[in-house]
């Protein structure tokens, strides 16, 4: 029987972790897509050294872009594909914490899963970020999300469709995916999941970061609550 479940790994400079991500992809029956965000190091190599599919950009445009040029591979290559994972590529989610997500969308629970992470075990500046995102999100939308920034992202094929539009961007991809979700009325469900930060935003870095999201969630949230969708 023909797989039915792809992970899309979207890539930027991720030469030192990409092995252990695919190998750990496919131990749980899982067919990987490596999306190389136009890499400077040996990522797209090494991931094609290893057999999986690669979807080059010929530029570097960011992790919502690269999500959607793996998105539309798989759409246009594998009509089998039934469900559809994202994971990063940098080991900071375990591959291994899909499975629960997709157990949940073939049991037909939901149409669009996330995982959400345990926030204490972050550092404080990302915690107290995440904090702010999702306290605004939920109050703009009326949501009880315990996490509106997690990576990792499971979705059924028929929900593909209502949500592709809004794979564009960095940050905000994930706050608008659930926008989109909500808009959609798709079956939205959490499960938790263990995270690793390898890497720590500077200041300066994280503070424009928070403040950029922040204003994407509050711009949409407020069309949203009065209306304008």
């Amino acid at each position: 029987m023909k797989n039915e479940v792809f992970a899309i790994v979207p890539a930027y400079n991720e030469e030192e972790s990409i092995v252990e991500v695919i190998s750990r992809i496919k131990k749980i029956g899982i067919t990987p897509v490596v999306v190389d965000d136009h890499s400077t190091d040996r990522t797209a190599d090494i991931a094609k050294s290893n057999g999986v599919a690669i979807v080059r950009q010929k530029r570097n445009m960011g992790k919502g872009h690269a999500m959607r040029a793996g998105l539309d591979y798989v759409i246009k290559n594998y009509p089998e594909a039934k469900i559809i994972v994202f994971i990063d590529a940098d080991m900071q989610y375990k591959p291994e914490s899909m499975v629960k997500m997709i157990e949940m969308l073939r049991a037909d629970k939901a149409d669009f899963v996330t995982g959400y992470r345990d926030l204490s075990t972050i550092p404080f500046r990302h915690k107290l970020g995440n904090f702010v995102w999702r306290s605004t999100f939920n109050t703009l939308f009326g949501t009880k999300f315990r996490d509106t920034n997690c990576g990792l992202i499971a979705l059924q094929r028929d929900a593909i469709e209502k949500i592709k539009g809004s794979l564009t961007g960095g940050y905000i991809i994930e706050n608008s995916m659930f926008i989109e979700a909500l808009k959609n009325n798709l079956r939205i469900k959490q499960v938790p999941v263990p995270v690793v930060y390898n890497r720590v935003s500077r200041i300066k870095r994280g503070t424009r970061t928070v403040g950029g999201v922040l204003l994407f969630i509050l711009k949409e949230g407020i069309n949203y609550r009065f209306g304008r969708r």
